[in-house]
């Protein structure tokens, strides 16, 4: 079994996912009340769906990046588990 070597504490998680709520809510909101036509709320509110989307993929791709990086400095290390890949 896989240790888990995280160096995020509970708190830093908690603040994370507790700004990414809050901001993405409070933008939401914003977009959904703004005295503008439904169509510009429309697009207003898929620009923030993008938005999110994109950091989504971008936080992944440096976490890749950086996981290979330490995999190519040392090749000895355990690769890191993934939820998908079968062990067949």
């Amino acid at each position: 079994m896989r240790k888990n070597t995280s160096s995020n504490t509970a708190a830093w998680k908690f603040q994370v996912w507790a700004s990414f709520v809050v901001s993405t809510s409070i933008t939401g909101l914003g977009v959904l009340y703004l005295p503008v036509d439904l169509w510009t709320k429309g697009f207003l509110a898929m620009g923030l769906l993008f938005t999110v989307g994109s950091c989504f993929g971008l936080a992944k791709t440096v976490r890749d990046d950086h996981e290979a990086e330490l995999q190519n400095a040392d090749p000895n290390r355990a690769q890191p588990a993934h939820p998908f890949r079968s062990a067949a």
